[in-house]
């Protein structure tokens, strides 16, 4: 099935929840409201038509001061069995940074929303353990957000001059060829 073709059908099984359709280089995205993300997963995913068993890609988007809604979280769809692809484009307001986690339908969604919550700090709600992936625990901000100071936070991180300590012990236990 032709993206174009799946785009329609998610407008005719979601009326409301399409915002547009936009088709760039043979690519379609389908951008929609975050509200019912889970239903239209579910649907695409269990739909024999469509068949989507695989989340190729979950990411977010921050269009600081470009757009309303600021954020969007991007879900690239693909079909084994049908070889099919679609782009889903969720709207995400800054004043709640949240949507639904993706995670009962494709496992492989767990690591995407955390990596998405620890650059961005969108939330995945119900997703089975959300804390940071790439940052340690206690870092300040999400450093992919079009706000983030460029060099960093101010303030230095405070488990910094742990790691080093670290490293200077663990020295000797390094090869030297």
């Amino acid at each position: 099935m032709e993206p174009l073709e799946i785009a329609e059908k998610i407008k005719e099984k979601f009326p409301e929840e399409v915002r547009e359709v936009k088709e760039f280089r043979e690519q379609v995205s389908v951008i929609i409201r975050r509200d019912r993300i889970r239903d239209i997963a579910t649907w695409l995913h269990d739909d024999p038509d469509l068949n989507f068993d695989f989340l190729k890609d979950l990411c977010g988007v921050d269009y600081f001061r470009k757009k309303d809604p600021r954020f969007e979280v991007v879900y690239t769809l693909y079909s084994t069995k049908h070889h099919h692809m679609i782009r889903l484009r969720a709207e995400v307001p800054e004043e709640d940074p949240s949507i639904e986690s993706v995670t009962n339908i494709w496992k492989g969604a767990d690591w995407h929303e955390r990596e998405c919550f620890d650059m961005y700090g969108i939330t995945f709600k119900d997703h089975p353990d959300l804390r940071r992936i790439l940052l340690p625990e206690d870092w300040e901000g999400h450093p992919l957000r079009k706000d983030y100071p460029e060099k960093g936070p101010e303030e230095e991180w405070k488990g910094f001059l742990e790691v080093l300590e670290t490293a200077e012990r663990l020295k000797e236990y390094t090869w030297k060829g």
